[in-house]
């Protein structure tokens, strides 16, 4: 009789034990209620725990004893003289192998030493035990690492770093909203508050925590005035935050020492253990009675010692557990369909593993990808920028930035959008205009008199001075250096900005349904061809840049350098200058006529006028029609003699060579400019949607006529799809058998006003 009584509130936990086991399994919505102990390492954690349980399993003391949680299902069984431990392996949530107390020790032992070898020394995979017995409570309690307070100094920053560790994942456990917190403080004062600190950060208000004072007889000595103790054990509500469970704290104290044969063991067997914790609760009623000088309230003794602690928190699971059955059935139906569906496509696409099929499908998808690609090339919000765009920092520090030879970069803030997060045709529009802007700002770089003297050199046929020559050396020779790094420097900028369409395109075909799930080898194909594609097509595209920039700075056409007196009048201009000089040169060749220096020759007059004061055009006129043959000559005489035979660098050289540079670099940059982005709009975007699609195709083409089992890799996904099959046809029985056992259990709690208590049967 009694059995057939206890049957219902056995199939509860059972059922709910099973459910728990299957949401951290599959990640599910359904977690079900449990208790999750929560302390520092010298708070008594673990002792509190195995007194709940009222066998001891885990090593107790101070340290670091437990790097990952620990989940017991405790099942309350009269039959079970000795504790049944199922341990629940950890690659199949299905087995349960039984194990003895020992060889949990051991493994939770080496799972301790395993993580402590690893850089990340704690888990947040739980070590899951079924644990049936006649002294346990029903009850399911996740034992979490101890937190860590370390000293804040620099000795103990590995000490710091554990603490961040541990502090981290026991903040991910109480995000679950169905778990009670069982919050164990180890002080005498309500003011200090450790480990409450870390609770409220989840559960703010402590509504669904539980706040323990553990180690109550040491703590009581302490004592010297009765109002002490009330207020230890009352305290005001200024104190506590928030609205606890149950209203006030519970205390509890767990007698020392453990069980066992050896010499040193204080306990011969469990039962013994029980009844120290028993005599401990009484011993801690009469010491805090003989301080307050009077006897304990109904209220007061309802919160001192663990069987109280026991007898409250099955109560609240219990209650928790009734009141989640009539939520859980739809969570299991909705998860139950969801599960079908998923098998019903893994059928469907073991039922399309035929060459001819999977043809089809790999063109599909091939077509597919393309317009996704294009798409994002002309624009499109469906990708969001958070996840996917990149701002102009990012981009600089993904692709590269754009870096003169004085390594200086220019602030993003000067590039519109710099700030916005882009991808697709937009960022490749903000890359662009980047390097117009930096480029286009370019000015020649600084010219030494020993560089116009070095560029002069010797003729073939004779050792006079070519100033235009020079002006054309080093001219083109400061170009190709200064140029052709920006070169490099766009085409991996504009690649990356390519290769990011790929994952960008993969989330877009995800999320219409449209992508090849399962087909890793033909999706890495595609993928690898796109990127072969995009790198040899910035390649060749940079190799036509670099065609145009050599060829602009290996011949100099002065056609293409502002081809007029008024340019050059402009870097005249710009030079400045105030030294005096007789005799300025536009060009001068060796070879030259005295009828051309005609336009090109002035002689100058050497007077107290400034030279600031004499203007270009003055200089640039010809020889007065009035002055004598003889003038003409003598002054045609010190021309040669200043330039063509005189190596010493006048000034009015100095100013010529320099003005010709300028001239013929910033006609080459702004050549340089136009022809980049003309040839990278052209023979890199442009191929992207107008070859790419014709050469994908052509690939797989290829490939579907070579080797079709290797594209897909049919056997092993064949093997894949059939395993997953069976793990989901598992799944879906689970979740049947869970949903068929939580009915059940709905129609006995419905005919029932309410299942009776089994705390009084346990605590016996």
């Amino acid at each position: 009789m009694e059995e057939e009584t206890l049957n219902p509130h056995s199939n509860l936990y059972e059922a709910y034990n099973e459910l728990h086991s299957l949401a951290q399994e599959l990640e599910a919505p359904f977690d079900a209620p449990a208790v999750l102990v929560v302390g520092h390492q010298t708070d008594g954690k673990s002792a509190l725990v195995e007194a709940l349980m009222s066998f001891q399993f885990n090593h107790v003391g101070g340290g670091t004893k437990t790097r990952r949680p620990i989940t017991l299902h405790m099942s309350y069984d009269p039959l079970c003289d000795v504790p049944l431990c199922h341990l629940v392996s950890d690659d199949d949530p299905t087995l349960a192998n039984e194990k003895s107390l020992p060889e949990i020790q051991a493994y939770i032992e080496a799972e301790n030493m395993r993580l402590e070898r690893e850089q990340c020394q704690f888990s947040a995979k739980e070590i899951i035990i079924k644990v049936k017995y006649k002294l346990c409570p029903n009850l399911t309690i996740i034992d979490t690492p101890g937190l860590i307070a370390p000293a804040p100094v620099r000795k103990n920053r590995a000490l710091q770093s554990q603490a961040r560790a541990v502090e981290s994942l026991v903040r991910t456990k109480m995000q679950h909203k169905e778990f009670i917190i069982l919050c164990l403080e180890d002080c005498s004062d309500w003011s200090n508050a450790m480990t409450r600190r870390v609770v409220m950060q989840i559960d703010s208000e402590l509504s669904r925590t539980v706040i323990v004072s553990t180690k109550l007889d040491t703590k009581i000595p302490q004592f010297a005035r009765s109002s002490d103790v009330e207020v230890f054990l009352s305290p005001p509500a200024c104190t506590l935050d928030g609205f606890i469970l149950g209203d006030s704290p519970f205390f509890t104290s767990v007698p020392s020492g453990r069980v066992g044969s050896e010499h040193d063991s204080v306990y011969r067997s469990n039962d013994e253990f029980k009844k120290a914790i028993v005599s401990r609760e009484m011993e801690d009623v009469a010491s805090l009675e003989e301080k307050l000088g009077r006897q304990l309230s109904k209220q007061e003794r309802s919160r001192i010692g663990v069987s109280k602690l026991r007898l409250f928190l099955e109560e609240l699971l219990q209650k928790r557990y009734m009141d989640s059955v009539p939520l859980i059935i739809p969570l299991l139906k909705k998860e139950y369909r969801s599960t079908t569906r998923k098998l019903t496509e893994i059928n469907k696409e073991l039922s399309t593993l035929d060459e001819v099929k999977l043809r089809e499908k790999g063109r599909a998808f091939n077509d597919l990808f393309i317009t996704k690609l294009s798409l994002l090339l002309k624009g499109t919000v469906v990708a969001p920028p958070d996840k996917f765009g990149e701002t102009l920092v990012d981009e600089r520090n993904n692709g590269g930035p754009f870096v003169g030879a004085d390594g200086l970069q220019l602030p993003h803030k000067l590039i519109p959008n710099s700030g916005m997060r882009l991808y697709g045709g937009a960022q490749y529009h903000r890359a662009m205009a980047e390097f117009r802007f930096i480029v286009g700002g370019i000015k020649c770089p600084p010219i030494t008199r020993e560089e116009i003297v070095n560029a002069c050199g010797v003729e073939d046929i004779h050792d006079g001075t070519n100033y235009s020559r020079t002006a054309c050396v080093i001219a083109v020779s400061k170009a190709r250096d200064t140029f052709e790094p920006f070169l490099h420097q766009l085409g991996c900028r504009l690649l990356h900005i390519l290769k990011r369409l790929l994952p960008i395109s993969i989330y877009l075909l995800q999320k219409d349904g449209e992508y090849l799930s399962g087909h890793e080898v033909f999706l890495r194909r595609v993928a690898s061809a796109f990127n072969n594609f995009a790198e040899s097509t910035e390649r060749a595209c940079r190799e036509k840049c670099m065609e145009d920039l050599v060829s602009t700075t290996r011949y100099v056409s002065w056609s293409l350098h502002n081809k007029n007196r008024a340019g050059l009048c402009h870097f005249l201009d710009s030079f400045g200058g105030t030294e005096p000089s007789s005799v300025v040169v536009n060009s001068i060749s060796p070879g030259i006529s005295q009828e051309s220096l005609s336009g090109s020759v002035v002689a100058g007059k050497h007077d107290t006028k400034p030279k600031a004061d004499i203007k270009l055009s003055h200089l640039s006129s010809g020889i007065d029609s009035c002055s004598s043959a003889q003038t003409a000559e003598t002054k045609l005489a010190d021309l040669l003699d200043s330039t063509l035979w005189n190596r010493r660098l006048g000034p009015s050289s100095e100013r010529i060579v320099y003005a010709l540079v300028q001239q013929i670099f910033h006609g080459i940059r702004e050549y340089f400019l136009v022809s980049a982005e003309l040839k990278f709009n052209c023979f890199l975007l442009m191929p992207v949607v107008d070859k790419l699609p014709a050469l994908l195709r052509e690939d797989l083409e290829s490939v579907f006529a070579d080797d079709m089992d290797n594209v897909f890799d049919i056997t092993n996904l064949q093997y894949s799809l059939g395993q997953r099959k069976r793990d989901t046809e598992i799944e879906l029985k689970r979740i049947k058998r869970l949903k068929e056992k939580f009915k059940v259990i709905h129609q006995q709690l419905s005919s029932c006003q309410r299942i009776p208590s089994l705390s009084l049967a346990c605590s016996d």
